[in-house]
C-alpha cells in the first residue's frame, strides 16, 4: 500500500498517539507542491563561514572513502554550518552507530578547536555531560526508531536538560510527507515534520526563526519503496528482511535497484532548535 493512501483527515482520531493530546499546536505544514516550491525558493541558505578547521574535518584523508561518497547527499558544511556549530563547542552526538558518519567529522573537529565531542548511545541512563553545559545535541535519523519504542518524549527531556541555555538540538531525519500517521510512517524509517517539531516543542525547545532548512531534500525520493527507506542508498536492501511484515514479499530485479540507486540517498528534514535562555 503506498503512503499517500495513509493520510490522515483533521477529523481522525489517532488513540494510540498520546502525542496528539500531549503536544502544542503546530502551523499546518500540509502545503500543496506550488506553496512548498514558493517557500523553497525564499528560504536563505546558511552562509557558508570561514572555518578552517571543519573545512580540514571534513576534508581529512582519515575519513573512509564511502564516507566521503556520500557527502553529496548529506552535505555536512553546509548542514552544521546551518545547525550552527562554532569552535570550542562541547558537542553530543545521540546514537553514532557503528559507521561513525558524523562523529568522523564532529570528534577531530572538536580536538582541533579546543571543543569537546561526546558520543551517547544511552540517554537516559547518561548524557556524558554535567547537565546545562552542552553547546549542543546532534539527533541524525533516528526519530522513527524512538517512536516505535516511546523513547521520544524522555530522551528529548534528557537532551534539553543537557544543553545549556541557548543551545542547540540539532536534528537530521527522513521526512514522510505530512501529516500521516506516524504509527504508519515509522516502520518505514520515515517521520512526518510536524511531528518531530511538536515533540521538541513539548520538550520545552523553540524552533529557530528559519530553523526549518531543505538543505537535505530530495525531491526524487516519494517514500514508497519495498522494504522502506533502507531500500535506498546507502543500505540498499533489496530482498525481504526476515520477520518484517511490512516488506514486499519478493527481490528487486536488477531493473528495480537501478531505479532505486538512481533516485540516491532520502529525502530529509534538517531542523535547528534551541534551548531558551
Amino acid at each position: 500500500m503506498r503512503l499517500l493512501a495513509l493520510a490522515v483527515t483533521t477529523a481522525l482520531a489517532l488513540p494510540a498517539l498520546a502525542y496528539a493530546q500531549a503536544l502544542p499546536a503546530l502551523p499546518a505544514l500540509d502545503e500543496t507542491p506550488a506553496q512548498r516550491t514558493a517557500r523553497r525558493a525564499a528560504m536563505t541558505p546558511p552562509v557558508p563561514q570561514e572555518d578552517a578547521a571543519l573545512q580540514a574535518a571534513i576534508g581529512s584523508s582519515a575519513r573512509p572513502a564511502a564516507d566521503v561518497a556520500r557527502d553529496v547527499y548529506r552535505r555536512p558544511f553546509e548542514t552544521l554550518t546551518f545547525w550552527g556549530l562554532t569552535p570550542g563547542s562541547t558537542v553530543i552526538e545521540i546514537e553514532p552507530g557503528r559507521a561513525g558518519w558524523w562523529s568522523a567529522i564532529l570528534q577531530p573537529y572538536a580536538e582541533a578547536t579546543g571543543g569537546r565531542y561526546v558520543a551517547v548511545n544511552r540517554p537516559l541512563e547518561s548524557m556524558g555531560v554535567e547537565d546545562g553545559t552542552a553547546d549542543m545535541v546532534v539527533v541524525a535519523r533516528a526519530f522513527h526508531n524512538w517512536h516505535r519504542a516511546n523513547r521520544t518524549a524522555p530522551y528529548l527531556q534528557a537532551f534539553f536538560k543537557a544543553l545549556k541555555p541557548g543551545g542547540v538540538l540539532a536534528v537530521e531525519q527522513h521526512r514522510s510527507v505530512d501529516g500521516l500517521n506516524p504509527d504508519e510512517t515509522a516502520p518505514t524509517g520515515y517521520m512526518p515534520e510536524s511531528y518531530v517539531i511538536r515533540a521538541a516543542q513539548a520538550a520545552g525547545f523553540v524552533l529557530d526563526e528559519g530553523g526549518r532548512s531543505d538543505i537535505n531534500a530530495n525531491p526524487k525520493d516519494d517514500r514508497d519503496h519495498p522494504y522502506g527507506v533502507w531500500t535506498l542508498p546507502p543500505v540498499r536492501t533489496s530482498a525481504p528482511r526476515a520477520n518484517n511484515a511490512n516488506d514486499r514479499p519478493t527481490p528487486l530485479t536488477e531493473a528495480e535497484r537501478a531505479e532505486y540507486d538512481a533516485i540516491g540517498e532520502s529525502d530529509r528534514m534538517t531542523l535547528r532548535f534551541r534551548k531558551p535562555n
